[in-house]
């Protein structure tokens, strides 16, 4: 059985993640806030656990295309043209997402982070894939083998991982043909001069190429010109199609209802108030979303991500041999466990029932899913951490601990 690279990844994603937090406290710096934080590897998570599904339907029209491809490649040639080919593709990918308001429906969630670290490259929205894998078929045509595509395109997504971080600041002559952390920060950035700059994946010469490159110069400001306001990744996965949606239904033709999908972020039908400029910005002057949240629930939260993240990568371990109802026992009580965390830290009233439905349900269907794949030593582990979590949440909490 072939291993997922990015499954393969993930405990190196935290590991790299922890040591980023320790190097920001030496050096006197903060660079995480814990219900942000959270927020990025919940929208991570979900993203990867739905990919899991829609793969299986958007990688049919890739290889009905190699069947039917041009040339074929192999070897050095093939990987080559693979490494050059993915880079590309997904560059004018990226570039959509930014310029098109329906390709930043699906890309939106990566820039609601108002931090800028190694987590928030985890945070993805559960429709990149859906939205990208057009881009990437003329690589079937030219006869790049799907395994060597797939390898391709996850070698790209790893690569953009360590990109994501304030503490490197410059990595020289690397400047002018690699994408960096210097480059990724202005990407990310809501500085006017900033947006929609620097759409590289590795090479940053596609940018220099296309005229989209743009130097760190001024200190960057992170988030969306509009902020998000929420900690709930459901919401921060819908919010921006919502917000089109409303402006399609109230625009006063067929022909603007439509173009609103098609239009660049920011353009609205007529008769319907403007969205604000981008203005300058300073990081003393951005307020940031941040409801106030107990120590021990900040606690309980980071608690529960350690089974999900198990979770997580024994779906992706098993992906390929398991059934779909083993599957959706692991996707399930997980994409659960990223919705009422998000409520949890928020203080909503439907996190706390909800969450303690999520606990029951996760042992049952965790339970089941450990007899399917024949490890019955599981579920007293399951059964002991399900019973623990649900005292743990609802112990009686001292005013101490509650959020002024």
């Amino acid at each position: 059985m072939a291993l997922d690279p990015i499954a393969v990844a993930i405990p190196a994603f935290f590991g790299l993640i922890g040591l980023e937090i320790l190097a920001a406290r030496l050096r006197g710096v903060e660079v995480y806030r814990f219900a942000d934080a959270i927020t990025d590897l919940s929208c991570g998570i979900s993203s990867q656990v739905t990919g899991v599904f829609a793969k299986l339907v958007i990688f049919l029209p890739y290889l009905w295309l190699y069947d039917h491809r041009l040339l074929t490649l192999e070897g050095f040639t093939g990987h080559v043209v693979a490494f050059l080919g993915v880079d590309c593709a997904y560059y004018w990918w990226h570039r959509w997402t930014h310029e098109v308001n329906l390709g930043w429906t699906t890309h939106v969630v990566h820039h609601q982070s108002e931090e800028y670290n190694l987590a928030v490259a985890l945070r993805q929205s559960i429709t990149s894939s859906w939205s990208s894998w057009p881009f990437y078929l003329p690589l079937a045509l030219l006869g790049v083998s799907p395994w060597v595509y797939g390898l391709h395109t996850a070698l790209n997504t790893l690569y953009q991982f360590w990109i994501h971080t304030e503490l490197v600041r410059s990595t020289g002559p690397l400047e002018w043909v690699l994408n960096t952390p210097s480059h990724h920060r202005v990407h990310h950035a809501t500085n006017p001069q900033y947006l929609d700059k620097n759409y590289a994946g590795v090479l940053i010469i596609w940018d220099r190429m296309f005229g989209t490159f743009e130097a760190e110069v001024e200190e960057p400001v992170y988030g969306t010109v509009k902020p998000l306001g929420s900690f709930n990744p459901l919401w921060a996965n819908v919010w921006y199609a919502w917000m089109l949606v409303q402006d399609s239904l109230r625009a006063p033709s067929l022909g603007q209802a439509l173009k609103v999908w098609w239009a660049h972020p920011g353009w609205r039908p007529d008769g319907l108030p403007p969205y604000p400029q981008p203005k300058p910005v300073t990081r003393d002057g951005q307020v940031k979303y941040a409801p106030e949240t107990s120590s021990r629930l900040t606690a309980y939260v980071a608690a529960q991500f350690v089974p999900v993240a198990v979770a997580l990568v024994t779906l992706l371990v098993v992906k390929e041999t398991a059934s779909f109802l083993v599957m959706g026992a692991f996707a399930l009580p997980i994409l659960l466990a990223n919705l009422t965390w998000g409520g949890l830290l928020e203080d909503r009233t439907w996190a706390m029932p909800l969450e303690l439905a999520r606990l029951a349900l996760s042992g049952l269907l965790v339970g089941w899913a450990a007899l399917a794949l024949d490890q019955p030593w599981a579920l007293a582990g399951v059964a002991l951490w399900t019973t623990g979590s649900t005292l743990a949440l609802l112990w009686p909490q001292s005013p101490s601990t509650r959020p002024a």
